[in-house]
């Protein structure tokens, strides 16, 4: 019969012996770039990781309409309501600042002004909303799989300057029914939505990676926009309101026209509308817009960039 024998007892010397030494943080470096291995999830240089965004162009685009399509797929309407969303927020803010609060005293062709100004408006406030939940309400996505978090914001960005064009064949045919021409000027609408593109996408960089650090933000988010959008002039016009008989300070009127909403949507209104003239638009209107755009858009991807490896690891 075998016979189950107790394991020796540890020697004296092995019961003493030392604990092996760690291994050399030098060493493991050496033997893991021997290896060609590298720290997982470690943040790209700047030049890398526009590259790698670069080569995720497609699916930016593929994702981006994906969104966009999906968005209003419940409703009977589809997407129809594109186009009837900041239609039907025009029609509201007309009634209660064009009719009830007569705002639209001074200013010709009230209507395409006040079209223009909440479609462009809308394609700042939606941005900045879907960049301030482009990361914490899509942590499954950025958990599961390795890509630039940076496509998040940048594709949903797209997805609304998408919308915004769809909403532009609409805004033309309220041009033309309240008699406003077509004309040569209606091209200086595409910089000013290029320009407006990369201020949004910039804005929605620098809320995508607070948004990330605070979930809370997306619900302080909508209060904060609508102070920005009554300071904007979207249904009245700053230039009037500001004038040497408003009673106001004369600094008052610089301030609020150097506001990045005011250039973007007076630049659109000055592209498409005779009667807005240059006389309305801030002085020098189109470095201001450019001014915008390169400091949102550089500083809110670099501002993004540094933070990239620590998306969804909260």
């Amino acid at each position: 019969m075998s016979q189950v024998l107790d394991p020796p007892p540890p020697t004296q010397a092995s019961a003493q012996a030392a604990p092996a030494p760690a291994p050399d943080p030098d060493d493991l470096a050496a033997l893991a770039a021997r290896h060609g291995l590298s720290v997982s999830g470690a943040r790209p240089s700047l030049p890398e990781y526009v590259r790698q965004l670069w080569a995720r162009r497609h699916f930016i685009g593929a994702f981006s309409t994906a969104k966009l399509t999906a968005q209003y797929s419940q409703a009977k309407l589809g997407q129809v309501w594109q186009v009837m969303t900041p239609l039907l927020n025009a029609a509201v803010y007309y009634f209660i600042f064009g009719m009830l609060m007569n705002t639209s005293r001074g200013v010709e062709d009230f209507v395409p002004f006040l079209v223009t100004g909440v479609f462009v408006w809308t394609f700042t406030q939606s941005s900045v909303m879907a960049g301030t939940r482009a990361i914490s309400g899509n942590l499954g996505l950025v958990r599961a799989l390795h890509f630039p978090r940076a496509a998040l914001p940048v594709s949903f960005c797209l997805q609304q300057l998408q919308q915004l064009l769809f909403s532009m064949g609409a805004l033309v045919v309220i041009l033309l029914a309240f008699g406003v021409p077509p004309g040569p000027s209606w091209l200086l609408a595409v910089p000013a939505l290029t320009l407006q593109f990369v201020f949004n996408t910039g804005l929605a960089m620098v809320m995508a990676r607070v948004g990330s650090k605070i979930p809370d933000m997306a619900q302080l988010m909508p209060f904060l926009l609508r102070t920005w959008m009554y300071a904007s002039g979207v249904m009245f016009s700053i230039h009037h309101m500001t004038g040497p008989d408003s009673g106001l300070p004369s600094w008052v009127g610089p301030l609020l026209q150097a506001n990045p909403a005011v250039v973007y949507i007076d630049l659109m209104r000055f592209a498409l509308i005779d009667s807005f003239g240059g006389g309305m638009l801030p002085d020098h209107v189109w470095a201001l817009a450019l001014g915008w755009a390169l400091v949102a858009g550089i500083g809110g991807f670099i501002y993004f960039w540094k933070a990239e490896e620590t998306y969804g690891r909260g």
